[in-house]
């Protein structure tokens, strides 16, 4: 079965259309804030226009804006293409990349999050959560570390307060969606955020008036 993969949930996007276990295409742009004007160009480049019977799509947490451009999207193409459509979340991403990688042992992945927080789960290798994600001042996610090598765009908030820290700066890419177990990425698709979202809906604010 053929999978397109979209994320979007940091300042990267990226696409990748998969066949079992191989990577058949793929695209990665850094786009800051771009999502909503390249995400459906680039699905567009891949081949047959990313058609897929399956489309699998980062929830968070991360970006809110970008994480709503990827499942608004993935929303519209799975039910114009007539696929399914499940979801993931970039931490497991990122922590499955950095085994794949060559890391070993427990690290713990940190990701920018708001008002200044970061969002920071661990995992052990191969791929296993060591305990839910949090929403985390940096100072409380560095006390936290305990050792751990940190991945991940949310780590440069630790590296600054202590330069000694064992940290990469990573951003999730769709590609490494293959090495996700199926329960991984099996997620209803619907959006992580860790906390409240700053935005509020029409709706919402209009009742609230």
């Amino acid at each position: 079965m053929r999978t397109l993969v979209i994320e979007t949930a940091t300042a990267a996007c990226s696409v990748a259309l998969i066949e079992d276990t191989r990577v058949v295409a793929h695209a990665h742009e850094i786009v800051g804030r771009g999502h909503a004007e390249r995400l459906v160009p680039m699905i567009a480049a891949l081949p047959e226009g990313g058609r897929a019977a399956h489309i699998l799509v980062d929830c968070g947490p991360g970006s809110f804006t970008g994480i709503r451009v990827g499942i608004a999207a993935a929303r519209g193409l799975a039910l114009g293409w007539g696929a399914s459509l499940s979801g993931y979340s970039s931490l497991p991403l990122l922590a499955a990349a950095a085994f794949s990688r060559g890391m070993t042992g427990e690290i713990a992945v940190v990701l920018e999050g708001g008002h200044g927080e970061v969002f920071l789960q661990g995992f052990s290798a191969p791929l296993a959560e060591t305990g839910p994600f949090a929403s985390l001042r940096p100072e409380m996610a560095l006390a936290t570390l305990g050792g751990r090598r940190a991945v991940g765009n949310g780590v440069r908030f630790l590296t600054a307060l202590d330069p000694a820290v064992a940290a990469e700066a990573w951003l999730p890419d769709a590609m490494d969606a293959v090495l996700l177990t199926p329960g991984l990425a099996g997620l209803e698709p619907k959006p992580i955020y860790g906390r409240a979202p700053d935005a509020k809906p029409q709706a919402t604010a209009e009742a609230v008036a």
